[in-house]
């Protein structure tokens, strides 16, 4: 009895070196994984022209980092910044991985805001994005200009024949323009003749990431060109940078990012020779009664075969010498072949088909230029 009660306390013992031992191992390794663990974080940084630092930045982020719906508003060394000990640094911990998109609001009194949108990733990492504030006299300036261009060919209309300055077909364009900006964006458009005159100048209005479209249609409308002559010449979309047309807003910014707007042009073409037009085609049912030649499979014979083949109006053709040409072309055929095959035809109907209309088609990116 004695024994049976050592032997039990030995092993009421190791029970509980054993639990010890699992409670510390899982410390151990929580605490390893917290050591390990990353923190999302975006930092903001707002610099003067010549890279100094500058407070009093707010910014707009969207999605909200946090809760990853809506839009969050963001002052330099408030609550949530964690570098409150830096002027012109912004940093938020603890955020959601996912892309931001970050707008200026406001800045420190004397400068003008970066409108520019920065895009950023986070992605259990930290992510940056910096402004650039100019100072308010020097802001156009030092920009260089005071709007931004776009300017890309167009070709409408359908070539006949040997006119030029391209092959017939029809031709169309479409210039496509998205605001990718997160305010409200006014530009002006005009479309140039080549060799000819240039139209007015349209006003155009675009929502904040909205997409708008110039076609054909529009260019001959404001050239006054309603025909379906060939034309061709340049579209230009100009962005003004000041506050005049853009809600009150000045859109200055010294980097050398200035792609206010996505701008793509869409090409198609008529690839054939001529337009397509509709044709007569001869259906022909035939058989084919011997073959001598050995060249034609043996389970072609005796059976009914058919063959459409184009046909010109009010011309008379061979219809046996049609189909054994086909025969010769598919099954490589000489004339002494040829003479040892034996058709007859059954049946010849008409129809109206239409040329196939193949189409080339192209997409061209148009890159900004700085305007005055």
């Amino acid at each position: 009895m004695k024994r049976w009660s050592k032997i039990s306390s030995i092993f009421a013992i190791s029970i509980t070196i054993l639990a010890i031992y699992l409670i510390s191992s899982s410390e151990i390794y929580h605490s390893r994984d917290t050591a390990f663990a990353q923190s999302s974080s975006l930092t903001i940084i707002t610099l003067s022209s010549d890279n100094k630092l500058v407070g009093g930045g707010q910014f707009v982020i969207s999605p909200n980092p946090f809760t990853g719906t809506g839009n969050y508003t963001i002052t330099d060394n408030s609550a949530d910044d964690t570098d409150k000990e830096k002027d012109g640094v912004v940093t938020l911990s603890g955020i959601k991985n996912g892309n931001y998109s970050i707008i200026q609001t406001r800045i420190t009194s004397g400068y003008s805001v970066d409108q520019m949108q920065k895009t950023i990733q986070v992605n259990n990492s930290s992510g940056v994005a910096t402004f650039t504030d100019l100072p308010v006299n020097n802001a156009v300036a030092s920009f260089g200009s005071k709007s931004v261009t776009y300017t890309t060919k167009f070709e409408c209309g359908s070539i006949y024949a040997g006119e030029g300055p391209l092959r017939p077909g029809h031709y169309d364009t479409d210039i496509s323009l998205f605001n990718k900006q997160k305010f409200p964006t006014q530009v002006f458009w005009n479309s140039v003749l080549n060799n000819g005159p240039s139209s007015n100048a349209i006003l155009l209005k675009m929502d904040s990431e909205t997409s708008k479209s110039i076609t054909c249609h529009d260019i001959r409308a404001i050239l006054g060109n309603n025909n379906e002559n060939f034309i061709e010449g340049f579209t230009i979309v100009n962005v003004p940078l000041d506050s005049m047309f853009n809600g009150g807003m000045t859109m200055t910014s010294s980097s050398s990012d200035i792609n206010v707007l996505d701008v793509q042009a869409f090409y198609t073409a008529n690839a054939l020779d001529m337009l397509p037009h509709e044709v007569i085609v001869d259906k022909i049912s035939f058989y084919i009664i011997q073959d001598e030649s050995g060249k034609i499979p043996t389970n072609m014979t005796r059976k009914t075969l058919d063959i459409s083949i184009p046909s010109g109006l009010n011309q008379i053709s061979d219809t046996e010498k049609k189909v054994k040409d086909a025969l010769a072309k598919q099954y490589s055929l000489s004339d002494d072949d040829l003479a040892k095959i034996v058709i007859r035809i059954k049946d010849v109907s008409v129809g109206v088909g239409v040329l196939i209309d193949d189409h080339a088609i192209s997409l061209s990116t148009v890159e900004p230029q700085p305007g005055s």
